[in-house]
């Protein structure tokens, strides 16, 4: 569980109830149904037009990250790395076949399988790097959606307060409506600007980073393989690779 995102989520939800509150408007004020229809149901209608079906079933998939991201273990993979290195150098690289069935992680299962079919260093790099750049993508571009979210939602809310001015606007010789409506009008506008800024464009940022943490994973193994299929010494892989710690 990130400890982070959940606090913030928490002091986000707080901050604006608080905030109502301190301001004299109440948690009521907060509280519309219409504005909740042309923000919330709005943005999700402009996201559903924008996003392919492939795409929002990835970023649904992936949201869970925002509080459960992805847990990588880079010196693992480096001692693993690492004692492959020393099985090929006293067996060579057909002794590290038999690993292959016990590797569970698919990516580094297929890049072992290169190195122990003699694979040409340049060959290792271009295969790994499409699966890497492949996968990059594919949840940038899920990422992504939570982040036109962030864009639409503030636009909503402006047209919410707009319909909700015209509202007022019609009611305007019964003065006991005006202050309610007008009120109402702007309840739209920080259902917009808040669920942007608080929610959407935050959760996407945050989706981005744990993407691109596993990009960083990836490479490192990638070199670390590389550097087995040129038969470096063991030592010299290990400092090349705790070099992506940093």
């Amino acid at each position: 569980m990130d400890v982070l995102s959940v606090v913030g989520l928490v002091l986000a939800v707080f901050a604006i109830i608080v905030g109502a509150i301190l301001k004299g408007a109440g948690i009521h004020a907060l509280l519309s149904a219409a504005a909740f229809m042309i923000v919330v149901v709005g943005t999700i209608a402009a996201i559903c037009v924008q996003t392919s079906l492939e795409v929002m079933k990835r970023a649904l998939m992936i949201l869970p990250w925002v509080l459960r991201p992805p847990t990588f273990h880079p010196e693992n993979a480096i001692k693993k790395i690492v004692e492959w290195s020393n099985i090929s150098r006293r067996q060579g690289l057909l002794g590290l076949e038999s690993l292959l069935q016990e590797e569970a992680d698919p990516f580094l299962r297929k890049g072992l399988q290169l190195v122990v079919d003699g694979s040409e260093p340049d060959a290792i790099r271009s295969t790994l790097d499409v699966d890497i750049h492949a996968r990059e993508a594919a949840d940038t571009r899920a990422a992504k959606v939570f982040e036109g979210m962030g864009v639409y939602s503030p636009t909503l809310g402006i047209i919410g307060a707009v319909l909700g001015l015209m509202a007022v606007m019609q009611n305007l010789n019964d003065p006991a409506k005006l202050g309610h409506g007008i009120a109402a009008a702007f309840t739209a506008t920080v259902y917009g600007i808040g669920l942007a800024n608080l929610f959407f464009l935050p959760i996407a940022n945050k989706l981005k980073v744990a993407v691109l943490a596993r990009t960083h994973m990836c490479e490192m193994q990638v070199e670390g393989l590389i550097a087995i299929a040129q038969g470096e010494n063991p030592r010299i892989i290990e400092g090349k690779l705790l070099g992506f710690l940093q």
